[in-house]
């Protein structure tokens, strides 16, 4: 099975823009993110999908490969969709890794992974949420699921909604990868973006109103996504943590 892994990488983030550009300790963003795809030893190919010329640059200058794609691009994966349609990539399985998640490693794609001989047509992660703040956090997308793991929702609301104030709710947090099917990809090039998609500003809603379904793992391993300027700091207090030991 061949896997590609491609690293959309806007520069003009509405959040935080100029994001791609930004250095997390002594390396960029994205050397982190290019590294960590590398040392994975999983895929077939890497490359970043971006929009200027100055994120080719920074790329440039640690080695990373890179397709340009339009800048009219909704999300990530509509990059990844062009990149299938123009024929540049080839794959069975195309990982979308996000040019903001420098933390994810080996382990958590192997997960991701798992069960991609499964009838399913879309991969992602979960987490456990620990830190309390982070349930109403509305950069902390949240994320409920079937018994079988299988999406049901995605927010920027925490769900479940407590009513009775049980206290016993386990929230998750949605990890900002994916895996799709060949097919999966072809037919989201066909899917015109979604009301509750353009409601939460999450690309993921548009699959589940269009029937895709979405099976997702649940990983042990913390991540920090990298939404707004704060985040850095979380990330280099993450960093600096890790280099102590």
């Amino acid at each position: 099975m061949k896997v590609v892994c491609v690293i959309p990488a806007r520069l003009a983030s509405s959040r935080f823009p100029r994001k791609v550009l930004s250095m997390l300790g002594e390396k960029p963003l994205l050397q982190w993110v290019w590294e960590g795809a590398q040392s994975a030893r999983i895929f077939t190919d890497v490359a970043f999908a971006i929009d200027d010329h100055e994120t080719a640059r920074l790329i440039d200058s640690f080695g990373g490969r890179h397709y340009m794609t339009s800048p009219d691009c909704l999300s990530g994966t509509d990059r990844l969709i062009e990149l299938q349609s123009a024929g540049k990539l080839k794959g069975d399985i195309w990982v979308n890794w996000q040019g903001d998640e420098p933390f994810i490693h080996r382990e958590m794609i192997e997960s991701l992974l798992s069960t991609t001989d499964q009838n399913y047509d879309i991969w992602s992660l979960k987490k456990e949420i620990q830190r309390e703040e982070e349930i109403d956090d509305p950069n902390v997308v949240k994320v409920v699921t079937d018994p079988e793991g299988r999406a049901l929702y995605f927010s920027r609301s925490p769900i479940p909604y407590d009513r009775d104030a049980l206290e016993d709710i386990t929230y998750y947090k949605h990890i900002g990868i994916y895996a799709f099917t060949d097919k999966a990809l072809q037919k989201i090039s066909t899917f015109s973006p979604s009301r509750l998609e353009q409601a939460e500003g999450l690309e993921q809603l548009r699959f589940l109103e269009n029937g895709l379904s979405i099976q997702v793992h649940e990983t042990p391993h913390e991540t920090v996504g990298i939404d707004v300027p704060d985040d850095l700091a979380r990330a280099m207090d993450r960093i600096s943590s890790e280099l102590a030991f």
